[in-house]
């Protein structure tokens, strides 16, 4: 059923309904489908018109558990051609856990995925079951940048992985398609780094995307205690988790290392939430490019968790602002946010064990 909003100008519909907590979503070039995935293993193939949905074969085998599972996908920028998906994923080793990137080809019958493979395996496996981070997204140049979190080690200083270049924890990852390094990755000369790591100082990075005009990518990361966060990427740069921060630790007002105004070598955020805001838990995002809302082209839209709505920014340049909400009325968990490439309308996942996906359509 259509919900008018007249706060906002929109239509909410529910385009398909009892999912088990979708967590990404990718259209199909031509909206002839809705990519979902089900944190608990499922990949999904919906039609957004009926509601209709048909669960993919050939999809691997994952790690659910905590905050792992089934996490991100995105097409492959010649899908048209080669019809590859790319799948964000938890397994389980000797170790623990990691976040690995994976890709197969969708059947011309669109009913399963096949010759899937790893492409890359975040390194350690971590005895932890949370902040995978777990975004993938291709940027204008065809390379694939993969966000792991910082599996939530606590040794807030100096020695902490996300300041650590000799693992991928705490850190966004540059690729090229199949998995291996681009040559040009910021730490491929140094000895005692990881070629992928193409930034680090990143908490949990749950938010990957790509600027339409600048081709930037840009990141949205959850702080500690508040402390919440929109970066622009720039290669080689350390973002300040656990350092520099402008989170507290949990249960307390005490603050995480200094702000980043107090140290040269570390880089902003063009936004955040600070100690005392009450945070946000920003997860998927996207820039706005359709037609359906002209006046939205360049917008920045991320999901929100606990604030339980989908946060609306105009940006200009590095000025970023927030304006009036979508989906404030849900009281639901916003988990990702897409855009149609054929009619614009945005389409949101809900976090929820039986949950919608929305459209978002101009009001009539």
């Amino acid at each position: 059923m259509d919900s008018p909003d007249a706060a906002t100008g929109v239509t909410v519909t529910e385009v398909s309904t009892g999912l088990s907590n979708p967590w990404g979503l990718a259209f199909l070039p031509d909206e002839s489908g809705l990519l979902v995935t089900e944190q608990a293993g499922q990949l999904l193939l919906t039609d957004v018109e009926s509601g209709d949905r048909t669960a993919l074969s050939g999809v691997p085998t994952v790690h659910a558990r905590g905050q792992g599972g089934l996490l991100d996908v995105t097409l492959h920028p010649n899908f048209d051609s080669n019809r590859l998906v790319y799948l964000t994923y938890s397994v389980a080793g000797e170790g623990g856990s990691t976040t690995r990137v994976g890709r197969g080809r969708l059947e011309r019958d669109r009913s399963r995925l096949v010759d899937f493979e790893p492409v890359y395996t975040a390194r350690p496996f971590v005895e932890s079951n949370g902040h995978y981070g777990s975004r993938v997204v291709f940027d204008t140049e065809g390379y694939l940048y993969v966000s792991v979190g910082d599996r939530q080690f606590k040794n807030f200083g100096p020695d902490h992985v996300a300041q650590s270049l000799d693992d991928d924890l705490g850190s966004v990852l540059r690729l090229k398609d199949d998995g291996s390094v681009p040559d040009s990755n910021p730490f491929v000369d140094d000895p005692d780094a990881s070629d992928a790591v193409f930034t680090y100082g990143n908490r949990n990075p749950q938010g990957l995307a790509i600027h339409p005009e600048t081709g930037a990518v840009w990141e949205t990361e959850y702080g500690e205690r508040d402390g919440d966060e929109i970066n622009i990427l720039e290669g080689g740069e350390n973002y300040g988790w656990p350092v520099a921060d402008n989170s507290c630790r949990y249960g307390t007002d005490d603050p995480v290392g200094v702000s980043h105004g107090e140290r040269a070598d570390v880089v902003a955020p063009v936004y955040g939430w600070a100690c005392g805001s009450g945070g946000f838990p920003p997860s998927g995002t996207t820039f706005y490019d359709g037609n359906a809302f002209p006046e939205w082209r360049g917008d920045l839209f991320v999901a929100g968790l606990a604030k339980q709505y989908l946060a609306h920014f105009t940006v200009d340049g590095r000025e970023v602002t927030e304006v009036a909400p979508l989906l404030a009325d849900s009281g639901q968990r916003i988990r990702d946010v897409t855009v149609s490439p054929a009619s614009g309308h945005l389409y949101a996942a809900v976090d929820a064990d039986s949950a919608p996906i929305y459209r978002i359509e101009p009001g009539e």
